[in-house]
């Protein structure tokens, strides 16, 4: 039950005045929870295919078209749609791989992705990042470098989520570089690509061959990297995403295709219908991946939630979330691919909205068995913002996850049965053998709650819990310290990133 992977340090890891649990992988041994019965599972999956048969997915770029024509697609070139058959959609589907290794830099961080695996990713994405001192604004590379570093010392966090924010001062068409450059060298993590486009995908794959010390052809054995690729729901995949997609598959990385669900905008207000849709988007990105590459890693991805109807604005962390995560999840293991969610919320600051919010989206990833959550710290504000305290808090609910996952262990020692007797009835036991022996590990060490009385806490300043988040990532960051780089391979990257935006400049 609960079952540790390649545990590198000891029961906790003492940084600084940090104390947090020790990085490791994390398998959930605990069953799954099912919110649907076997039929209505197949119902969905039935109704997706129905859906891909008879009204098909648009497809913007040309050449992923001309593929899926190829393998047996039917186009209606005035709409770009391609419709499929059920049989085309299960044969490509049977290739794929229902779980795979990703590798790091580090190869005690190689990450299992599939099966009974979880593997938490950093925020990826957002507009701006945030922190009790400066506030929301846009990010710098200097601060961008910092969240990484913070990634890299939170051991909890198995990958780096594609860049937890934008570097607005760097130029755009070239600022990927800048963030493969800084996570090759801050972190020895699995760090996800930037796959928009087919550009930045391949500068991707070149400087990972680099870092990794490999080549195209050994990468193809033995896949490093994850590229998210979102659907533009309802039923459509633009151009980039097409092209992130067909560099991957054709380099055996990994597609974790996503569609971005919204009950009652981009999707059916109904749970089961966004269900539907979803799986029918995923189903025809997982035939292009796989026409490209037979046996091509692919991931279903869910980030499946409702609309508030008061606002129009995309409700996350809510109930309907969590039943979706669930769903979503029992799905993907019927299809025989690893499943992929999120931690969400909508809230705007680290509150206690920010808590629930996440801690229902967390749950819902967790007992529903998904291999990868994605966002799973530092997300904010309807993942627009990155922030500094937030990634503490979200490390807190998932060090208590993992470490719930870890079974009770039921032996004599364990039992305790003499030390019950030795006991006095209403005595204690604060100072018997048992508890003397193992008081100093027994129990989860918070990495940010306090336990002190009213009048401990108050002597101590009165911080809320952001306060003492702020406190802790500042002292990360002065704890921080940088994995080794062969030089040459440093070289090498930087090297590449000078040629990289020479070129970019000239175009």
């Amino acid at each position: 039950m609960g079952g540790r992977r390649g545990r590198i340090r000891g029961n906790r890891r003492k940084v600084g005045a940090v104390t947090q649990l020790p990085y490791e992988g994390v398998t959930n041994s605990y069953p799954a929870v099912e919110i649907l019965n076997p039929d209505q599972v197949e119902q969905i999956v039935d109704g997706a295919l129905k859906i891909l048969a008879t009204k098909g997915m648009r497809f913007l770029h040309e050449e992923s078209r001309h593929r899926l024509i190829a393998a047996g697609g039917k186009a209606d070139k005035a709409q770009q749609t391609i419709r499929f058959d059920r049989e085309m959609v299960l044969e490509y589907l049977s290739y794929a791989p229902a779980s795979f290794t990703l590798r790091a830099r580090n190869p005690l961080r190689d990450l299992i992705i599939g099966d009974n695996n979880i593997v938490f990713t950093s925020v990826g994405g957002p507009a701006f990042c945030s922190d009790l001192d400066k506030g929301r604004r846009p990010g710098t590379y200097a601060e961008l470098c910092d969240y990484l570093r913070l990634v890299q010392s939170i051991n909890v966090i198995h990958q780096e989520g594609g860049g937890a924010f934008e570097a607005m001062d760097l130029p755009p068409l070239s600022r990927h570089l800048d963030l493969y450059l800084a996570q090759f060298t801050l972190l020895d993590k699995n760090v996800q690509a930037y796959a928009l486009g087919r550009d930045r995908t391949i500068d991707c794959l070149e400087m990972t061959c680099i870092a990794l010390a490999t080549d195209r052809a050994e990468l193809k054995r033995k896949p490093a990297v994850l590229g998210i690729i979102n659907t533009n729901s309802p039923m459509q995949l633009d151009v980039p995403m097409s092209e992130a997609i067909i560099e991957l598959a054709s380099a055996g990385q990994v597609s974790c295709v996503t569609p971005f669900t919204l009950a009652g905008s981009m999707s059916p207000v109904s749970l089961a219908g966004t269900l539907v849709q979803q799986t029918a988007e995923v189903l025809a990105a997982v035939t292009l991946v796989q026409c490209v590459r037979p046996g091509a890693p692919v991931i279903y991805g869910s980030f499946a939630s409702n609309v508030d109807m008061k606002s129009g604005s995309p409700a996350l962390g809510t109930p309907e979330y969590t039943k979706m995560t669930l769903a979503s999840s029992q799905i993907a293991r019927y299809l025989g691919l690893p499943s992929r969610s999120s931690n969400t919320t909508s809230s705007n600051c680290v509150d206690a909205q920010s808590a629930y919010e996440s801690e229902m989206s967390l749950w819902g990833s967790v007992m529903g068995h998904v291999n990868l959550v994605n966002h799973a710290a530092g997300w904010l504000e309807g993942g627009l913002t990155a922030s500094f305290e937030k990634l503490i808090l979200d490390a807190e609910m998932l060090q208590m996850m993992t470490q719930t996952l870890e079974p009770i262990e039921v032996n004599e020692d364990e039992l305790a049965l003499a030390t019950i007797a030795e006991v006095q009835p209403g005595g204690h036991h604060f100072a018997t053998e048992h508890t003397l022996a193992r008081y100093q590990t027994a129990f989860y060490p918070t990495l940010l709650s306090t336990r002190e009385n009213f009048e401990s806490w108050e002597e101590q300043g009165a911080q809320d819990t952001a306060t003492r988040a702020n406190t802790i990532w500042k002292k990360l960051l002065e704890e921080y310290e940088q994995p080794e780089m062969n030089e040459s391979i440093l070289t090498a990257l930087n090297e590449y990133v000078d040629v990289r935006k020479k070129e970019i400049a000239q175009n």
